[in-house]
């Protein structure tokens, strides 16, 4: 099984739930325009304003809308063509307004600030002059986005890279190919040269059908499913909560394959045919967790959090898509209890990562042990 993301985004969450253009309603006067967002204003003169300059007409008309509008930030929109008059583009701010003239003024929203250089400790597997391979702790984001202006991975590259990373995902994501969610651990390639970005994203498009592209996940689910098994179930949005993905026959088609790793029954009394498991060696007798390993044929945002949800076994600690489970922790043993509670995340790694090195050709493979809280999940649970 060759796992393969389409879109390079394995558990991010979906941009158009968050961005720019939201809004919360209860600290944004509606009646006010937020500058950092992208606008279309329309206002009229009047015939107290026939003969004024068009700058400081229009700072004066607009100021109800958008008051922190200044005439020199007015200037600079006639000059880049933002401001017309019944479809005309009005070149000349110091030109004059006529009564009854209708203006429309765009407001497009800032070029985003570049992250700044922070000193977060890294855990660097691999590092050439092309590419590094981190071993992303849980709870980093991984680029900057609403609610994460700093504290990212990109953050910590730019301070551990400096000015080698590639430029190719732009000046917010800079060197980043593929993304692993806040709250999932695990291995993670940064390309450092154009080249290697463009290399390893051909990699990532082409779903490891013709390249060494792997990528496994290691995920703790509630109940023991089928020894292994296939889900293909397209993924879209969910109809009425935005933020979540849901198994959908609209949406776009998501492969995800698992093999059960280790079966874990309840109080800590593992059968006897339970001990000692290998992948291929496992019970089909009822169990209340389990240790599989998904690889992916496509990457869908949440895409196996939703679809191992969809046929029964969520993602312990997944309180998105796992709430219906929350009586099951009764079943665990005291130890494995105390553990889920302070995880504080869903049980989720990306363990394995090989692909071809993108200027060398050279096969690379490595793998990330459970961090120290899933560690100790399995052992409680064990």
């Amino acid at each position: 099984m060759n796992p393969a993301e389409d879109g390079f985004d394995d558990g991010t969450v979906d941009p158009n739930t968050v961005g720019p253009n939201t809004r919360d309603p209860d600290t944004v006067d509606p009646d006010t325009v937020d500058l950092d967002e992208g606008e279309t204003l329309t206002v009229q003169a009047g015939a107290d304003d026939a003969g004024e300059r068009l700058d400081r007409a229009l700072a004066r008309l607009l100021a109800p809308q958008a008051p922190d509008l200044s005439r020199t930030r007015i200037q600079r929109l006639v000059a880049e063509g933002q401001v017309s008059i019944g479809g005309r583009v009005v070149g000349d701010a110091a030109g004059r307004v006529n009564a009854g003239d209708i203006y429309t003024i765009h407001l497009p929203p800032p070029e985003p600030a570049a992250p700044e250089p922070e000193n977060i400790p890294l855990v660097i597997v691999y590092e050439d002059a092309h590419l590094v391979v981190i071993d992303k702790p849980a709870g980093l984001v991984v680029h900057p986005a609403p609610g994460h202006s700093s504290g990212t991975l990109v953050n910590a590259l730019l301070h551990h890279c400096g000015d080698t990373l590639s430029g190719i995902g732009g000046v917010r994501r800079p060197g980043i190919v593929h993304r692993l969610d806040k709250d999932t651990s695990g291995l993670l390639v940064v390309a450092k040269s154009d080249a290697a970005h463009k290399g390893l994203a051909a990699q990532f498009a082409d779903h490891g059908r013709t390249g060494p592209l792997e990528r496994a996940y290691l995920a703790f689910v509630w109940g023991m499913p089928e020894p292994r098994g296939t889900i293909d179930a397209p993924i879209d949005r969910h109809p009425t909560h935005r933020q979540k993905m849901a198994v959908r026959t609209s949406g776009r088609q998501a492969v995800t394959h698992w093999e059960v790793v280790e079966a874990y029954a309840g109080h800590g009394r593992a059968s006897p045919r339970n001990k000692g498991l290998v992948k291929g060696e496992v019970r089909t007798e009822e169990g209340v967790a389990s240790l599989v390993e998904c690889q992916l044929e496509t990457g869908r945002t949440h895409q196996i959090r939703v679809h191992m949800a969809h046929v029964g076994h969520p993602l312990l600690g997944d309180e998105v898509y796992g709430q219906g489970f929350r009586t099951k922790v009764s079943l665990l043993p005291d130890a494995a209890r105390e553990r889920l509670s302070g995880l504080g995340r869903q049980a989720l790694h990306a363990a394995r990562l090989g692909f071809a090195h993108p200027v060398t050709g050279e096969t690379l493979s490595f793998e990330s042990p459970l961090p120290e809280d899933l560690a100790a999940l399995a052992a409680a649970l064990s």
